[in-house]
């Protein structure tokens, strides 16, 4: 995912079911391109197939054949009426980068989550990622909360 990537071509859509191998395909070369571990294609699938048939994970894709993946999950949150949603991935294939097709993703992402009544989307970046940084701050995100200045950060324990 860059910081310039679609405008004027066709609207990301919602997967489905049918489209579980090719998430998977996406997600496993995202993880691969950035040296990131992955489970591979298959395990992949098989979780992607259990998400899928449910309402909490919502996966966009665009093109045809598929070369973006926006891949949502949703909860409840008591400080916000409607879900809270992370924006768990963004991808887009390193060959159309730079065709805003990040940005119809991350679009789409918003108006399905505001769509769902959600009043927050969260994401998470690693630091030294500045084209990412760069790429999300430039769509209205921050790092900081309301009237403080130090960023905030986010932890996590595998267990």
């Amino acid at each position: 995912m860059t910081s310039d990537d679609s405008a004027g071509g066709p609207r990301p859509r919602r997967a489905t079911l049918d489209d579980a191998a090719v998430v998977a395909r996406l997600l496993h070369d995202f993880n691969t391109e950035f040296s990131t571990p992955t489970p591979g294609t298959q395990e992949l699938e098989s979780r992607l197939t259990q998400l899928l048939a449910g309402d909490d994970v919502v996966v966009l894709l665009t093109g045809e054949p598929a070369s973006g993946v926006a891949v949502l999950s949703f909860r409840p949150n008591v400080w916000y009426r409607g879900p809270v949603a992370i924006l768990d991935e963004l991808y887009v294939r390193p060959e159309l980068r730079g065709h805003r097709l990040g940005s119809a993703l991350l679009d789409a992402a918003l108006d399905l989550v505001s769509d769902r009544g959600g009043a927050l989307l969260e994401i998470n970046v690693d630091g030294e990622d500045t084209d990412a940084r760069r790429f999300y701050e430039a769509h209205g995100f921050t790092n900081t909360e309301p009237n403080q200045t130090d960023p905030m950060l986010y932890y996590y324990r595998e267990l």
